[in-house]
C-alpha cells in the first residue's frame, strides 16, 4: 500500500499534470482551427475537460506502474493526441509548425503561470507548505513537458517542426520515422540519452529565462 508520503506527492503532482496535458492537447486543436482545420472541434477535442485527453493506459496506468517499479526514479506517460488533419490546413507546411508549437508553449506559459503563484506564495508568506510544493511542481511539470515534447523526432511535437521547417524530400523522410518513433523515443529516453543530451540542457535554459520574467514580479512584492 503506498505510503502517505507517496501519497502526498501524488496529490502534489495531480493538478499540474492534468493542467499541463489538458491545456497542451487542446492548444493544439485550438491552432489548428485558427488555420483551418475542424477536426479536433468535430470530435469534441477542443476542449479543457480533462477527460477528453486522458489515456488511459498511457496517462494513468504506464506513469503509476512506473513511478512504484522505480521508486519515482523514472515516469513516462502520454495523453490523446488531438487528432489534426494537416491536409485541411491553408498553408499545410508551414501551417504544421504552428500547430506542434502550440502545445510546448502552452506548456512554457503554464510554467511561467506557476511560477507566479509561487512568488505570491511566498511574498503572501503561506504557512502551507502543500500549495507552495504544488507551485513547485507545476514549474517542473510543464517545463518537462515543454523541453521533452520539442524533441526532433516524430511523433513528438518537436518532429512535426522539423518536418515542417526542412525540405520536402527530407520532410518525407523524416515522417517516415513516425511509425517507429515512439519506440525510438522511449528506447533513447531508457538510455539516458534525452535526458542527458536534450532535457537537462533544456530545461536549464526554461528555468533561467523563468527566473529572468519573474525578476520585475519579485521586486515589485518586495
Amino acid at each position: 500500500m503506498p505510503s502517505s508520503d507517496t501519497l502526498q506527492t501524488l496529490l502534489i503532482y495531480a493538478l499540474p499534470v492534468l493542467f499541463s496535458i489538458t491545456v497542451h492537447e487542446a492548444a493544439h486543436g485550438y491552432v489548428a482551427r485558427h488555420f483551418g482545420d475542424n477536426t479536433a472541434y468535430m470530435l469534441g477535442r477542443m476542449t479543457l475537460n480533462p477527460l477528453k485527453h486522458i489515456d488511459p493506459i498511457g496517462t494513468i496506468l504506464m506513469p503509476l506502474l512506473l513511478y512504484f517499479s522505480t521508486s519515482g526514479a523514472f515516469v513516462f506517460g502520454y495523453a490523446k493526441p488531438v487528432p489534426v488533419n494537416f491536409g485541411n490546413l491553408r498553408h499545410p507546411k508551414r501551417d504544421m509548425v504552428w500547430v506542434a508549437l502550440a502545445g510546448p508553449a502552452s506548456n512554457f506559459v503554464q510554467a511561467v503561470l506557476w511560477a507566479l503563484l509561487l512568488i505570491v506564495l511566498v511574498a503572501l508568506d503561506v504557512a502551507e507548505p502543500f500549495f507552495v510544493q504544488m507551485a513547485r511542481a507545476g514549474i517542473l511539470v510543464n517545463l518537462v513537458m515543454w523541453a521533452f515534447n520539442l524533441f526532433p523526432l516524430p511523433p513528438l511535437d518537436g518532429g512535426r517542426v522539423l518536418a515542417g521547417l526542412l525540405p520536402v524530400r527530407q520532410a518525407l523522410w523524416l515522417s517516415r520515422i513516425e511509425p517507429y518513433g515512439f519506440f525510438i523515443v522511449l528506447a533513447l529516453v531508457l538510455a539516458g540519452v534525452v535526458g542527458s543530451l536534450w532535457l537537462r540542457p533544456l530545461m536549464s535554459l526554461g528555468y533561467e529565462a523563468i527566473n529572468l520574467l519573474m525578476t520585475p514580479f519579485v521586486a515589485l512584492l518586495r
